[in-house]
This record gives structure tokens, sequence and C-alpha cells, in this order.
């Protein structure tokens, strides 16, 4: 399916990316991390509070805590907030947030649910229960940056990630707003590894690496950033979603075409994966896994993957004309698989405005 903007403007741009991982602080170093696969991460779990400081994270939890960070991190690498402040640059009501994560606030709905068995409801902090809505994540993204546009949180399994960008950028197509924050997160704890990894503790393989960590971007009408004065990072292409990850990739390169890069889904290849036995994709093309580098990332991936391949595009291999970034999540063991194409940006951005000429 190929997104088809209004008239008033002809693509869909991705114009901000942030990112709280650890080890990896832009685009291009998420992408040499993801390189150096094979290694246990020597990383530190991520310090939120040396971001969003206090205000961040009172009665939060670690999950709305990483978003807040990324999503703060993108508003500011699309300029749509100052570096010294948290004011929004454009009008709060054209800008709306999709958020993606299956997992991130496991803990607090079981822990809740543990505390009624033991206790009651007497035994629940009002303060720390609104912690248990799926949607927590995206709705303290728009109350702390007083986004007042659509607010979507997806926890849509493997296709996730993927499937927010697509929804936010549908969202700006449509006319809805003129441009959109997508955040996936996902957190490392004992409740998420008991049902990821059979038990707390219980492996410390590469393959069974948790990641604890949150990736953003800012989709944008092309119209609108050029307004602004701001150079895009990567133009959106098409995106397909299917049940088979080959039929999802013939969707969008057919006639065998090839991709620049191609970002694998979640631990495509290894030993426990019976999907790759027909790659879809040349075995010239390069790929990249972030399993790898930053462990199973569910309803993060495909965010992180966009964040992964904008870095790719800005390296002197991205801009040789060497194809899209091809980015898939799920395969044939999912219930679907979604792929979406990234295209290095096609025009310059126009004369920032002058002071007082505030954009929209």
């Amino acid at each position: 399916m190929t997104l088809k903007a209004p008239h008033n403007f002809e693509e869909i741009v991705v114009t901000g990316v942030g990112l709280a991982l650890p080890g990896a602080d832009t685009p291009r170093e998420l992408l040499r991390a993801i390189g150096e696969s094979g290694v246990d991460r020597p990383y530190e779990p991520f310090d939120t509070g040396a971001r969003i400081g206090r205000r961040g994270h009172r009665y939060k939890d670690r999950a709305t805590q990483l978003a807040l960070c990324a999503a703060q991190d993108a508003l500011r690498d699309a300029a749509l907030i100052p570096g010294d402040s948290e004011e929004l640059t454009v009008p709060g009501g054209t800008v709306g947030v999709v958020a993606s994560s299956n997992l991130g606030n496991l803990d607090t709905a079981c822990l809740t649910a543990a505390a009624i068995a033991e206790d009651s409801v007497a035994g629940l902090s009002p303060m720390g229960l609104p912690n248990a809505s799926s949607n927590v994540v995206a709705s303290w993204a728009a109350i702390r940056f007083g986004l007042r546009g659509p607010n979507l949180m997806l926890c849509n399994g493997a296709t996730s990630g993927l499937d927010a960008v697509h929804w936010a950028a549908t969202m700006v197509a449509a006319g809805r707003v003129r441009r959109a924050l997508v955040i996936g997160v996902e957190t490392h704890n004992a409740v998420v590894e008991g049902l990821l990894c059979g038990s707390p503790g219980g492996s410390t393989s590469t393959e069974d690496l948790l990641l604890d960590g949150a990736g953003a971007l800012v989709v944008e009408g092309a119209a609108w950033a050029r307004d602004r004065g701001v150079q895009p990072a990567a133009v959106l292409g098409r995106y397909a979603r299917r049940t088979e990850l080959a039929t999802c990739v013939r969707a969008l390169l057919p006639d065998d075409a090839a991709p620049g890069v191609w970002f694998t889904p979640e631990g495509y290849g290894m030993p426990r994966d019976t999907s790759a036995a027909a790659a879809p994709v040349p075995d010239t093309v390069p790929r990249h896994d972030l399993t790898t580098a930053f462990g199973r990332a569910s309803g993060a991936l495909g965010v992180l993957q966009c964040a992964a391949a904008v870095g790719w595009l800005g390296t002197a291999e991205g801009r040789a004309d060497a194809g899209d970034a091809l980015i898939t999540s799920g395969d044939d063991t999912t219930d679907a698989v979604a792929a979406l194409l990234l295209s290095p940006p096609g025009w310059p951005a126009a004369a920032p405005r002058q002071p007082g000429g505030a954009a929209a």
C-alpha cells in the first residue's frame, strides 16, 4: 500500500529521531552498534533522570520514563521544541502521538493483580494505578509536551512498531495533523523475563537479551517541514502488511528489485529461527538485526529500525544511490509481517523563517 498525501504536500518525511538506549545516542551510533553482532551488551541501563529530571519520574513506570526521554530527543531534533525548554514552536493541535509497546506496562499490570489478590483494592496506590492502562505511554507524552492531536497506543505484536509509523503517517496524509510523534518502547524486568525467557534470570545468551530502551520519530508532511525550514532525514515510502515475509517484501519490491540495505525481522537467521530458509532479499544486500546489539525489541522494533535506517541513509553508502532501506518486522512464525521503505530526502530545506514568523 502506498501512502498518498493530499494535494497540499507530496510526501511524508522523517524530521526528527530520538533515542533512549544504552550505548547509542544517535542513529549513526545505533547503526554501528547493530553492526557489532554477536557481542553481549556491555552497557549500564539508560539513565532517564539525566534527560528528563525528577519531574519526568514522579508516579511514572520505567516504560513511560524511557518514552519521554526518546520523545524529548526527537522533538528537539525536529526543532519542535528548543534545546533549552519544552515549549512547542508549533500549535499543539498540529501534533499527534502514536506509541507502540507490547510489554511496557506488563509488570505494572501483573503487580497490580497480585496486590489485589493479596490485599484487595485497599493495597493499591491511586497514584500508580493509571500506569496499568495500556495507553499510559502515549498519554503521558501528550501531556508532558502539550501535543493535542490524535493520541493512539498500539499493542499489536511483532508488527506493532512499523504499524505505529504507518498509522502516524496515515494521520498526517489524511490531514488530521501536520506532524506526529511516534514512540516505540519496551522494558527489561523480571516479569518480562519470566514471560519471554521462561524464568527471571533464566538465560543470558545473545538470543534472550531483552531491550530496555525506547526510540522516537517525528513524521511530518513535507510541505510543513519546508515551511518550518527543517531538512528531513528520510522519506517514508511504501508500506505493506501480509501473512508471510516473502509476500510482504515482494509487495514493496516487485520485479526482483533489491534494496540498498535490509533491516531484518527480530532474530532473523538465528539458530532458533525457522523462517530464514528462503530469504526474500539477495544475499548481496547488507542486512542488520537489532536483536544482536540490544535484544528482543518487540513493540519498539519497527521504530528503532527506522531510526537505524535514518543512520544508514546519512552514511556515504546510503547516499551513494544504493537504493532504499527496507525494514521488516515479523516473520512466517508470527501472525503477520509488516514492511516499510525509507528513502533519502530529495530536496533541500527552505530558508528558515525570520523571528516573528512562527510556523504552524
